[in-house]
């Protein structure tokens, strides 16, 4: 394999970049991933006209103009706004916390109003530290937010209740004094038209790049990394070591899809279930993502549950609490022994990256790697 100069491990978002940056600067580059197809979680797959989040909903926002100016030159974006909305037991609310929310769990109707309700009801935890998340949400937002919105969401998510999950998990909760259902602060959001593949797709269409579906790295590891004189791993870093420290924590997540013989059946492209009786978190209609796709008799949708991760699940998040934070760096501590290999993505780097933030670690790995 010495014609190769880099051997990448995983065609998502990340090892994509890497991939592309390396052959712009003349560099050979074979790229294995282990699932049928590329762009990992990223994937979207047309069906029926509609553009399908394989693995969940992804919208794509940044406040660098940078990353934002990199990213469109795979892709031109539609306006997509994220605005998603909370069913509790049939209450539809908006989401993020803002006057809309307030107006219809209170009544209120200026901001002072809520404000004052707000305080009113974190009063229940004045003078005490949060020791919990259940606590620390109170303490932030009150209780009648917290238990319509926040606990059963919650609790479904990350497989705990509320007063076993540790007080940082919730540093902050973003209440907006405003009648606005927009979800980000950032400058730019948006969903590619045509779906998130075609950006993975022309990143990896060089010649100088060759890919393989389909193919699992840790069946021929030792090989691999023998024959490559660079390799960029982008799978699970506690894996890479066959979790020899010990295995650190994920979250799982399992869908459900289904098409219907309706043109409509949510009218929101995101809809949370924030309460404990409904099993899933959320539900998504994808024609809402991309304005007037699709024929006016179907539609997807996709229930989305989330599960805890056991070897051989697809990892989806790090729960970086305390012990696994310790855990990670231990093996980062490993990783820096392995001098011809470099560790990427939310796996590799155990951090839950957005897709903006993806971009910015791979790059920053880019130039780290040809900073000559």
């Amino acid at each position: 394999m010495s014609n190769y100069d880099y051997l990448v491990v995983g065609a998502g978002l990340f090892g994509a970049t890497f991939a592309y940056e390396a052959a712009k600067r003349g560099k050979r580059v074979k790229v294995i991933e282990k699932e049928d197809h590329i762009a990992g979680h990223i994937y979207t797959k047309n069906v029926a006209g509609i553009n399908v989040h394989e693995y969940g909903a992804h919208i794509f926002h940044t406040s660098n103009k940078n990353i934002w100016d990199y990213v469109n030159q795979f892709a031109e974006f539609n306006r997509y706004t994220n605005s998603p909305i909370a069913n509790y037991k049939g209450e539809i609310y908006n989401l993020p916390f803002n006057m809309n929310t307030f107006n219809k769990m209170w009544g209120v109707i200026t901001p002072a109003e809520a404000l004052a309700k707000i305080n009113e009801q974190r009063q229940e935890m004045a003078g005490k530290e949060p020791a919990n998340l259940e606590e620390q949400a109170i303490s932030l937002i009150g209780r009648d937010v917290y238990e319509k919105l926040v606990k059963g969401y919650t609790e479904k998510q990350w497989g705990q209740k509320a007063t076993e999950l540790p007080a940082f998990i919730i540093r902050r909760l973003p209440v907006r004094l405003t009648y606005d259902n927009n979800y980000f602060n950032d400058t730019y959001q948006g969903i590619p038209i045509g779906g998130y593949t075609q950006i993975v797709d022309k990143m990896l269409a060089s010649d100088l790049i060759d890919v393989e579906t389909g193919v699992d790295f840790f069946a021929n590891r030792d090989q691999y990394l023998q024959d490559y004189p660079k390799v960029i791993f982008t799978g699970m870093i506690d894996q890479f070591f066959n979790y020899q420290l010990g295995t650190l924590e994920y979250r799982s997540l399992r869908f459900e899809t289904e098409m219907l013989d309706q043109d409509n059946y949510q009218g929101n492209a995101v809809v949370n279930y924030t309460d404990a009786e409904t099993p899933y978190t959320r539900v998504i209609e994808h024609k809402h993502f991309e304005f007037g796709k699709g024929n006016d008799y179907q539609t997807i949708i996709t229930r989305e549950y989330s599960k805890t991760w056991e070897k051989g699940d697809e990892p989806y998040y790090p729960v970086n609490n305390e012990r696994n934070n310790g855990l990670f760096a231990q093996y980062k501590d490993l990783a820096k022994q392995q001098s011809n290999v470099i560790f990427g993505g939310r796996l590799g780097q155990y951090k839950y990256y957005d897709m903006h933030q993806v971009l910015q670690a791979a790059l920053k790995i880019v130039k780290q790697e040809f900073s000559d």
